[in-house]
């Protein structure tokens, strides 16, 4: 298993360190918890699910803002990268695995989104049409590297249940070597953006965009227990 995407002397090691108690209350959420002990309720994972398809199609849109948000030719491929990703790999995997848990993708594309999907996925995209490109991968971060923090620490906690648990899977994928890499990119790109544009004075603005995206993912994990 890889090692944490984040060094100490990252942008987003700082941000995190800046939001401890949001980032602990996100990342160790009673979702998660559950998910490790292999006891949450199979009708809270498949909202969970459903709402993470939804998510997905705007998250492609993120990219896309990315896009053209970019300075440089090398950002603009790894925003094409990441859309790609998305809408040629991460949806149908997510499909497949949904229809592994009997839901079908028209199903999900039927629903209706929750709230907190609509909270996090619109706020993305508003930080990054008011801001910059760095202010857009600021407010992706708890989601992309946040992830891949929860699939790691699950994966190495002794308590996560192995066998037997539907949801091991799930860990498995955030925690694995592929999934790793992509949250140290997205680490890597945003210390280079700050290297570029960043400075003392961005840093109250960025932290704010990441506390924020923190808490709507934290409520996102509540809809997903509570369906509100």
């Amino acid at each position: 298993m890889s090692e944490a995407p984040a060094g100490t002397g990252s942008l987003f090691a700082r941000l995190r360190d800046a939001c401890a108690r949001p980032w602990h209350d996100y990342t160790r959420h009673d979702f998660v918890l559950q998910l490790g002990a292999g006891t949450l309720p199979d009708a809270c994972f498949r909202r969970y699910l459903v709402q993470d398809y939804l998510f997905l199609i705007h998250f492609a849109r993120a990219y896309g803002l990315a896009a053209y948000k970019a300075e440089t030719l090398t950002d603009v491929r790894a925003a094409a990268a990441g859309l790609s990703a998305i809408v040629d790999q991460e949806i149908g995997l997510h499909v497949a695995y949904c229809g592994s848990w009997g839901m079908t993708e028209a199903e999900m594309a039927a629903a209706e989104e929750a709230e907190a999907t609509m909270a996090y996925t619109r706020y993305v995209l508003e930080a990054g049409a008011a801001g910059d490109l760095l202010d857009l991968q600021v407010a992706l971060a708890p989601c992309i590297v946040g992830y891949a923090e929860i699939g790691r620490t699950l994966a190495a906690d002794p308590a996560t249940v192995r066998e037997g648990n539907p949801y091991r899977s799930w860990i498995e994928t955030y925690a694995g070597d592929d999934y790793q890499a992509v949250a140290a990119a997205h680490v890597a790109q945003m210390d280079a953006l700050f290297a570029r544009r960043g400075g003392a004075g961005r840093m109250p603005g960025l932290i704010g965009h990441f506390t924020r995206a923190t808490r709507l993912e934290r409520a996102f994990w509540d809809m997903g227990l509570s369906g509100g």
